[in-house]
């Protein structure tokens, strides 16, 4: 029996041309759209949902989340137990999909298991593209050690001998040693894989200026990626430490906020992305202390967060694409749509929304299925009150301003029902 949708008399939002199309009309079925047209369509057994007066857009896809990131302290969280912290992530996989989210791709932490928890309806959420653990070097931005804890690390850097669901990274030094980590993290499930390359905010010794792996372990890690078909994301903020990240062969680069214009020029001739991620440091920098934020990273927070919008600039003149981000933890997540209304200061209600529609798409692999509304592509869809392309805000928020959203092809909230 088919399951179908028709969405009637709506706007639809053409992310590929940046432009309303009036008068529209979608047909889903079977978890695709199957016909988009500017004339009625007929479908005997399509339920039908008049949108008159509304826009009908792709569903958004961050590609900077950490899901189980349950505490903003992540040097604590790691000594939680992994139930706890499993269970804190349902509500947190929940608020990402009402806010307009179908697809993220985890930056860190969440693994295969997640995935199979949301496609067997365990739990709510976007459609997940996990990273496993990233993978840190000794002292770097995924090394959640104290300095008084001097003891080697197999897995997590927090324990020897347990793995810690509520740790984003694992520590592995020298060539051998990371391309039998990556090895593992996709054995285990991993889309693709994530490496830090420079210093960080959240983590306790790294200077935020410092390399991360040598150039040999990234090449190393990059070629494992490639070996099986995907690609390697790297958290990096300066100048230098994106340049080395890229000539090593590294897709994305994840926040950048240090990025200069020679450096994104190499970006944008060697076919770079950057996944930029502002609203994470006016998250942490308006609540962080408050909520837990190490002193130490408190302070490393504002070197980066003034570099963000103009970062923007850089990476717009140079041409190189930008994905969305949010990279947000703890009771900060609700922020994430936030980071469209950054980006709004520098670009426009266009450039942000293609952060997270078509180049998010592309990102992942999916440019022929998501990020856009065309027949075949998976139908994720979003009905909106408003038109974004004029008032980013209607995007902004928990999902007032977004009353229907769909997942390939399953409604997954719906504040239209009351009115029909």
């Amino acid at each position: 029996m088919t399951n179908a949708v028709l969405f009637s008399n709506a706007h639809l939002l053409d992310t590929q041309r940046a432009e309303l199309l009036e008068d529209h009309h979608v047909l889903v079925e079977d978890g695709v759209v199957r016909e988009v047209s500017d004339k009625p369509i007929r479908s005997a057994s399509a339920r039908v949902i008049d949108v008159k007066g509304k826009t009908v857009m792709p569903g958004l896809i961050d590609l900077h989340v950490h899901v189980i990131a349950v505490e903003l302290n992540l040097s604590r969280q790691v000594h939680m137990p992994n139930v706890l912290v499993t269970l804190r992530s349902v509500p947190i996989l929940r608020g990402m999909l009402r806010r307009g989210f179908t697809t993220v791709r985890d930056a860190g932490g969440a693994g295969f298991a997640f995935k199979q928890a949301i496609d067997a309806g365990l739990a709510q959420g976007p459609r997940l593209f996990v990273s496993g653990r990233a993978l840190s070097q000794t002292g770097g931005h995924g090394d959640m050690r104290a300095r008084s804890d001097y003891l080697s690390s197999n897995n997590d850097g927090a324990c020897a001998t347990c793995v810690r669901v509520g740790a984003l990274a694992r520590v592995a030094d020298g060539v051998d040693a990371v391309r039998k980590a990556v090895r593992e993290e996709l054995q285990m499930g991993a889309d693709q894989i994530k490496i830090m390359a420079s210093g960080g905010v959240a983590s306790p010794t790294d200077p935020v200026g410092a390399f991360g792996y040598s150039e040999d372990e990234i090449r190393a890690i990059v070629a494992e990626a490639e070996g099986r078909g995907t690609y390697v994301m790297a958290h990096a903020y300066t100048a230098a430490a994106i340049a080395r990240a890229v000539r090593c062969g590294v897709r994305t680069i994840e926040h950048g906020n240090l990025v200069d214009t020679p450096t994104a020029g190499l970006m944008a001739q060697l076919g770079a992305y950057v996944v930029p991620t502002l609203v994470t440091y006016d998250a942490l920098a308006t609540e962080g202390e408050s909520l837990g934020l190490p002193p130490e990273s408190v302070a490393k927070v504002a070197s980066v967060r003034e570099a963000g919008l103009r970062s923007l600039e850089i990476y717009k003149a140079a041409g190189v694409k930008m994905g969305y981000g949010s990279d947000l933890l703890g009771e900060s997540q609700r922020l994430q749509s936030n980071e469209f209304r950054l980006r709004a200061e520098v670009l426009s209600p266009a450039e942000a929304i293609a952060s997270a529609t078509t180049v998010g798409a592309e990102v992942l692999g999916m440019g022929d299925r998501l990020g856009r509304l065309v027949p075949g592509a998976l139908a994720d869809l979003l009905v909106v009150d408003g038109n974004p392309l004029r008032d980013i805000g209607c995007l902004l928020g928990q999902g007032e301003r977004i009353p229907l959203v769909m997942k390939e092809g399953v409604v997954q909230f719906d504040e239209l029902a009351a009115a029909r």
